[in-house]
């Protein structure tokens, strides 16, 4: 199978090239990412817990969805493709907000990415993907506080800096879908 491109960007999110997925993270070069967090009507965060097989930070958990997307590939298009194919899920997204990070990871990996945040609201229940994720829950923004001081090490990375800047930057509604 023929490893998948990422597209290496600069901190403007303008293109500088195209390389292999693994090659990007192995060289910790910035690149484009998106996000996608989903909020029920209760205003509770998804959370889904990657399957124990990815390719690093198995296991652990995370906001809804995450990709990388294809070259030429629209930035939400990639977020609502990416929703389907993890959590089985079609939901109008909006795009939110943007930020860059750069952390270690476990196998000598680095996520240095552009991510741009989308966001949706839903109550469907997720139908996971086996080979993205294990296991999902709603869990209040509280909650999940209370969860990441007890257990950082039980989330991933970048959800921890995407958890922080989300607060700071949506406003998540109680509402009616």
């Amino acid at each position: 199978m023929k490893e998948s491109l990422v597209i290496h960007v600069n901190e403007f999110d303008e293109v500088l090239g195209f390389y292999p997925k693994l090659l990007v993270h192995e060289k910790a070069m910035l690149h484009r990412a998106v996000s996608v967090l989903i909020f029920n009507s209760k205003g509770e965060w998804l959370l889904q817990k990657r399957a124990e097989t990815k390719y690093h930070s198995g296991g652990l958990w995370t906001n809804t969805c995450c990709t990388h997307p294809y070259p030429e590939e629209d930035i939400k298009f990639a977020a609502e493709r990416r929703l389907i194919e993890e959590m089985g899920m079609r939901v109008k997204l909006e795009k939110s907000f943007d930020f860059i990070y750069n952390k270690k990871l476990d196998k000598g990996l680095t996520e240095h990415e552009f991510d741009h945040v989308f966001i949706g609201y839903s109550d469907s229940l997720p139908e996971l993907n086996p080979e993205e994720a294990e296991d999902w829950t709603y869990l209040t923004t509280d909650e999940l506080e209370l969860s990441m001081k007890i257990e950082p090490e039980s989330y991933t990375e970048w959800f921890k800096i995407l958890f922080l800047e989300a607060r700071k930057k949506v406003k998540i509604l109680k509402k009616a879908i």
